[in-house]
């Protein structure tokens, strides 16, 4: 499996083509959709999210609610594409024109891709930069997870999100009895937060922070139940699982970090303190004691709930500018200011269930026939039940 995306911030729409998926898999617009609007909400996100309502259009590779096995193309439309259409247009423009867009930028802002991106493609408008590196272009990042979730959620594999902290501001650990809980509870969060003792501290701190012009970051924790054990591989380092969910988590805009299970937390531990002990039982075959490795070893799934966790720095556009460079002139000024949220925390949870059940979904894909996809339902079934017995 895999995908490519296009598009531009304010261009006319995001694109994703997908291949690989299974022939014979249930999906429907509404299975993307709803993933799309989950990841439009949460507090503090900013005026964008109110102009564009994201539906997904599936151009190919889908008929009557069943994919074909050939690419499928979906399609988001950025309502907002009216007001730009001489800024972002893409056919030619004289230099009278070009004059009146004055929407050019010279002046790259600090944390952003704008003035590497600018270095490396000889751009001298920044826009060509940052219209791309847009977090706007996960909207299609989380339509390719929601056909990779939908596939999951057949194999009886379930993933889920939860925000763990916000500008300093911790959850307590999330005591729940199912992932259903996790996800029902979270999901009526305005913050995406199990712990409801700590959102009204969280949102404040959104609020404060855009209030000064400044914005936050946080932690936000995927959990995924029913991954059956040895899925990846131990044999070459690329094709290690763990090393796919990392690179996942940090290829989402503005995340900078990602553990799994305790994380760097095991640096401070002795090993008997930290590795789990395998036990055995009839019914359930093998399985670990605690989990504190977050459900991988040796590059492969345990079987165990796959626990992984990405740190989000604060959205670098803020309303409150850090000092910059102008590219033309050489003149030291405040960066320019782009439509932003002060937070976006809570809807990059999404992103990461997006990202993370993307690459097991494409692991699997890859370990099991599946050109078809109940033969593929039929070999991860006959799989779990051989590994109990092992």
């Amino acid at each position: 499996m895999r995908y490519l995306t296009a598009g531009e911030s304010h261009g006319p729409q995001l694109t994703t083509i997908i291949e690989g998926l299974p022939a014979g898999m249930p999906i429907s617009s509404d299975d993307i959709n709803e993933q799309l609007a989950r990841r439009q909400k949460g507090h503090g996100r900013g005026r964008r999210m109110q102009i564009e309502k994201d539906q997904a259009f599936i151009a190919s590779g889908i008929r009557h609610g069943y994919t074909l096995g050939s690419p499928v193309a979906l399609v988001v439309e950025n309502k907002d594409w009216t007001h730009w259409t001489k800024v972002m247009g893409s056919e030619p423009i004289s230099e009278e024109e070009a004059a009146e867009v004055k929407r050019k930028i010279t002046r790259p802002r600090p944390g952003h891709a704008d003035l590497n991106g600018g270095m490396k493609y000889g751009h001298r408008d920044l826009r060509n930069v940052l219209e791309r590196s847009s977090a706007r272009e996960t909207t299609v990042r989380v339509a390719a997870g929601s056909m990779a979730k939908k596939l999951l959620s057949l194999l009886g594999i379930e993933v889920a999100s939860h925000v763990l902290e916000i500008g300093g501001i911790h959850a307590a650990a999330a005591e729940y009895t199912s992932i259903k809980e996790l996800q029902e509870k979270t999901e009526a969060s305005p913050v995406r937060c199990f712990d409801s003792n700590v959102e009204q501290e969280m949102m404040d701190a959104i609020d404060q922070a855009k209030k000064n012009g400044d914005s936050i970051g946080g932690i936000v924790e995927v959990i995924v139940e029913g991954m059956p054990a040895g899925v990846g591989s131990y044999v070459h380092y690329d094709r290690k699982l763990d090393s796919k969910l990392a690179a996942a988590i940090v290829s989402i805009n503005a995340f900078k970090g990602v553990e799994f299970g305790i994380g760097f937390e095991a640096a401070r531990r002795f090993g008997s303190e930290v590795h789990d002990e395998i036990a055995w039982e009839q019914d359930r075959g093998y399985y670990r004691k605690t989990n504190r490795l977050g459900g991988l070893e040796g590059g492969m799934t345990t079987g165990m709930p796959i626990v992984v966790r990405g740190v989000m720095k604060p959205i670098p556009t803020l309303y409150k500018p850090l000092q910059s460079v102008d590219i033309d002139t050489k003149e030291v000024f405040s960066a320019s200011i782009e439509r932003s949220d002060s937070c976006a925390v809570p809807a990059a949870a999404v992103v990461a269930e997006a990202v993370i059940a993307w690459e097991l979904a494409a692991a699997i894909v890859d370990q099991f026939p599946s050109d078809q996809f109940d033969k593929l339902q039929e070999a991860v079934r006959a799989y779990r039940e051989d590994i109990k017995e092992f």
